[in-house]
């Protein structure tokens, strides 16, 4: 099979394209032909070496979708089965989905029952997931009023657009650290513009719920700015901090308010099979904002460092 293989840190000319012998499945594994994939900021860390788990050579890629070429689990993933396949540390310990084929555990394989076009599917697994999983917890059905901390990440824009299908009378609002950041954020089509100065929000009105993709630099302050029953869903980590030191719950969360989280790499069926069915029915615009074949991942990954329109990058091996 053609594949693209990382055998050392460095840059985007490191991703080799070559022939690699297609795996055999074995217990607990099985085969996926890959239709296609998203690219993640973390692969190119990883591919720069800063990634210290993972010993190369690796062939990278965290999510892929497809089809079962081979089973050991005939009943739940039957060869021919559509699938979605992400995280368990696919791409890191084991070899990911910068392939033709990839052998993945079967507790990763996620079977999917879609019409949604390859390419389109492909730019939808953690991103959408993680926003859609977070946007149930905050119960956006019964709130009017939506803060997303990090507005312009792909996450963020995910939970705007899905967040307007579930309740079309919410107000949604974006964050941006740039000041001068208003027009982008309306024109990405939220109905307001907060600033996020220096880790704090610049808002005169608290909101009923909170997206904070920004993670544990940020958390208190969205539990500040939330109203009386209001819910903050901390999921992200783009502040670059892990922990929120000298947390003490009782005078960190003010009365009356709550905080939730979600981890992506926890996945119900049940819930991505409803993510899908609403994409759909809905028509949500989840097209990636460019496609690369397999040999051109070089390319993908400088598009991507270099990438200053949002949106999701997809492969099509």
């Amino acid at each position: 099979m053609k594949a693209v293989v990382v055998s050392k840190a460095g840059g985007p000319e490191v991703l080799e394209y070559k022939e690699v012998p297609t795996p055999e499945v074995k217990t607990g594994w099985s085969l996926v032909k890959i239709k296609g994939f998203g690219i993640v900021h973390s692969e190119i860390f990883t591919r720069q070496g800063k990634s210290p788990s993972v010993k190369f050579p690796r062939i990278l890629g965290i999510e892929c979708v497809g089809i079962i070429e081979k089973t050991t689990d005939a009943q739940r993933l039957p060869v021919g089965q559509k699938i979605i396949a992400m995280n368990g540390e696919m791409g890191r310990d084991f070899d990911g989905s910068y392939a033709e084929y990839a052998l993945l555990p079967n507790d990763i394989i996620h079977p999917v029952e879609t019409n949604i076009p390859w390419e389109d599917l492909a730019a939808i697994p953690e991103t959408f997931h993680t926003a859609y999983r977070a946007l149930l917890q905050l119960q956006i059905d019964k709130a009017d009023s939506l803060l997303i901390r990090g507005g312009t990440s792909g996450v963020g824009i995910a939970g705007l657009k899905l967040a307007r299908a579930i309740n079309p009378n919410i107000k949604v609002f974006g964050t941006s650290r740039k000041e001068t950041a208003k027009d982008e954020i309306l024109q990405l089509g939220y109905d307001g513009f907060v600033w996020d100065n220096h880790q704090k929000l610049q808002m005169d009105q608290p909101v009923e719920r909170i997206f904070d993709l920004v993670g544990a630099a940020t958390a208190l302050d969205s539990m500040n700015n939330l109203k009386p029953f209001g819910i903050a869903s901390i999921t992200g980590d783009m502040g670059g901090v892990w922990d929120i030191d000298h947390f003490d719950p009782v005078t960190a969360i003010p009365n009356d308010r709550y905080m939730t989280s979600f981890a992506s790499y926890v996945i119900d069926e049940g819930q991505l099979n409803d993510l899908l069915k609403l994409i759909s029915d809905k028509n949500i615009d989840v097209h990636p904002v460019k496609v690369f074949s397999l040999k051109q991942l070089p390319e993908a990954h400088e598009f991507l460092e270099s990438q200053t329109k949002p949106g999701k990058i997809v492969v099509l091996p």
